[in-house]
């Protein structure tokens, strides 16, 4: 089905993603009140680009960042889990990191984005995503931050140029902390960049206050780190540009 058919009224930009049926993706970008600032590609949950994805969208804005939220399914959403599994299940990988580098691209030609790599941030999904992203994209992602989330054991880490700085909780039964620190691991010998991963007294999806896993605590802890290591990172990033 078409762009078109599946239109999500959160859609405000669409972009290049050569290499996909339509040669496009759209998404939702939001800039500061100052006009400009680093970029930050936010990704979503396996449920779309729900409300809750373009408020975390907002919340990057508000703190100074231009953030692009691409919608990987076209303007579908749902919440329903079977659904939100077959969603995951039909979006092609490749195709997914074609829109993710062309949303890459994107913020990073945009006068209003004043870094010089563009930081990733992921949810569930998306927080696997972000590592298989920074991985591809090298010099051009300076921050990965994955949420709950983590890509298969075999992923190859050698291009990730990034720092990387996670954030797991302790009670989720989806995403092992084994396998967590295990990805840490590998990341490390294979890429020998920053890689801190953070456990907190928390379920899977615990920053996600639209459901009954939110955990306001470590929400707000782990959104604090995750902004003050994105300045840091996309400033160093201008500088050395």
């Amino acid at each position: 089905m078409s762009h078109e058919q599946h239109a999500n009224p959160r859609q405000n930009v669409t972009f290049d993603a050569p290499g996909t049926e339509t040669g496009h993706a759209h998404g939702y970008l939001r800039t500061p009140a100052s006009g400009r600032g680093p970029g930050v590609v936010v990704i979503q949950e396996w449920w779309g680009l729900t409300d809750h994805v373009v408020a975390v969208v907002d919340r990057f804005a508000a703190e100074g960042f231009v953030a692009l939220a691409p919608d990987l399914y076209g303007g579908r959403t749902t919440h329903d889990s079977a659904e939100a599994a077959r969603f995951l299940a039909e979006l092609p990988p490749e195709r997914a990191a074609r829109d993710l580098a062309g949303a890459v691209t994107y913020l990073l030609d945009r006068p209003e984005t004043t870094s010089a790599a563009v930081g990733a941030v992921g949810f569930c999904m998306g927080g696997a995503f972000v590592l298989t992203l920074a991985a591809q994209q090298g010099e051009r992602v300076g921050a990965a931050v994955p949420w709950y989330g983590v890509p298969g054991p075999g992923t190859d880490y050698s291009g990730l140029r990034a720092a990387v700085l996670g954030h797991y909780g302790q009670e989720d039964t989806s995403v092992p902390l084994e396998a967590v620190r295990a990805t840490a691991q590998r990341i490390r010998e294979q890429a020998e960049v920053e890689v801190t991963m953070h456990e907190y007294p928390a379920p899977h999806a615990f920053y996600n206050d639209e459901r009954p896993s939110y955990r306001r605590e470590s929400a707000e802890l782990a959104w604090e780190r995750t902004t003050t290591f994105l300045r840091g990172r996309l400033a160093a990033a201008s500088a050395s540009a």
